[in-house]
């Protein structure tokens, strides 16, 4: 079969996918944000997961034909049209009460919706809660297509494995879960993959099992460093190093690495209430899962409230001092500022009454202020400051002098645990 792959939504997740697959195949990479696919166009991406110039080595001014390879970036529907496999790669986050938000999902549904075709097969990489796929998106499709499913279309479910920042485990050199509708399909999907992905696939049952293994994947993750993270409460209160501790444990073979922090992101702060969600609706209340996701969603007011005592401590007039964040991005190296948990701080901070800058020369400062309402400065600022917070372990910041920053009797406050010399740490 000669495919020709869409790929729908050119983020995080999509465009290397779709950097990936046009190496082989004929693919056509779709986003309803004209700037962004104007940017991709001119081969920058500004989410710096695909370097400029491998992404400037796979595109193509044209739409690619069957038998070529290439990608070309369009906003156009029609641009879609003749394709045969559609991948849809948008996000899925939670609203303000943290329920599951499958708006980006639904209208990336009726998109494919409107111009998929008999035979055609439709992928979704996006993370879900088991049964979203078949039971939200796919009547979607039938509905506006008019055609029916596993009779006239099919699908499939590949849960994304992307890492952003991360440029040793890229997407190719992850091993990737597939299936299929039918068993038929589950095998052309997996072979598609596989056809890329050099660290394998594994073909999982149903399309419910493979959606269930990535909501499970970043819970466990979240569980884990939540009970990190009351350890951190506890030794803290004991006067005990928590790193230290964890670095005398992990001498232990099967002790599991984990470090304390705040938790944020598109993915381990977020597929949880997508479990927890499904499962209440099956009249079961998740008491470990949403009990981590307190606990780690608590985080930011508890490091605030860690700095003020260090402050007091040092005898600095917490009511009108200024503190510098260092950091706003949810993750190191990284420019994603999506469910950033540093917000949170900086939110309980100026409960107190303080004023906080916040330097991140990763982070776009439009999209921090539309986001957040927060000025994000990409230069250091020249003044010093009665706290310096390292909130984000850039690479950029662990040769910084904290001393040009600080006033003399400043506090240096270490999220990361990652400073030699500092006040107090998490």
């Amino acid at each position: 079969m000669n495919y020709k792959i869409s790929i729908i939504g050119l983020g995080y997740v999509g465009l290397p996918l779709a950097r990936l697959f046009a190496t082989k195949f004929p693919v056509v990479g779709f986003d309803i944000n004209n700037q962004r696919v104007e940017e991709l166009k001119k081969g920058i991406d500004t989410t710096l997961e695909v370097e400029d110039d491998v992404l400037q080595s796979v595109l193509t001014n044209n739409n690619p034909s069957y038998g070529d390879k290439g990608l070309f970036c369009s906003c156009i529907l029609e641009d879609i049209r003749d394709s045969n496999i559609y991948i849809i790669t948008v996000p899925t986050p939670v609203d303000k009460n943290n329920r599951p938000d499958l708006t980006p999902l639904i209208k990336a549904s009726e998109t494919v919706g409107k111009v998929i075709k008999k035979g055609d097969v439709v992928i979704y990489e996006s993370t879900v809660y088991p049964g979203a796929t078949e039971e939200d998106c796919i009547p979607v499709i039938e509905k506006i297509s008019g055609l029916k499913y596993n009779v006239d279309f099919y699908a499939g479910y590949s849960p994304e494995r992307i890492n952003p920042g991360d440029k040793e485990h890229t997407v190719e050199k992850i091993l990737k879960v597939t299936s299929g509708s039918t068993p038929e399909v589950g095998q052309i999907v997996d072979d598609l993959y596989k056809a890329v992905i050099i660290a394998g696939t594994h073909l999982a049952p149903t399309i419910k099992v493979a959606e269930a293994a990535k909501v499970i994947e970043n819970s466990q993750r979240d569980i884990n460093i939540a009970f990190v993270n009351e350890l951190a409460k506890i030794f803290n209160l004991m006067d005990i190093n928590t790193h230290d501790v964890l670095q005398a444990a992990g001498t232990k073979w099967n002790f599991l690495p984990f470090k304390p922090g705040l938790v944020g992101g598109h993915c381990i702060g977020v597929d949880p209430y997508y479990l927890a969600q499904k499962a209440q609706q099956y009249g079961y209340h998740p008491e470990i899962i949403l009990a981590g996701r307190r606990l780690n969603d608590s985080m930011g007011k508890y490091i605030a409230e860690q700095v003020v005592k260090a402050m007091i401590k040092k005898n600095i007039n917490v009511n009108g001092a200024e503190i510098l964040m260092l950091g706003i991005t949810f993750k190191e190296n990284c420019p994603d500022v999506r469910n950033t948990k540093i917000v949170n701080v900086i939110e309980a901070l100026e409960d107190f009454g303080v004023t906080v800058k916040t330097y991140d020369p990763w982070a776009n400062p439009e999209e921090v202020k539309h986001e957040y309402g927060i000025e994000s400065l990409d230069k250091l600022p020249k003044q010093k400051f009665d706290c310096v917070i390292l909130g984000v372990a850039h690479k950029d910041f662990l040769n910084i002098d904290m001393d040009i920053l600080k006033k003399d009797n400043a506090v240096v406050y270490d999220v990361k645990g990652l400073l030699g010399k500092c006040d107090a740490r998490l």
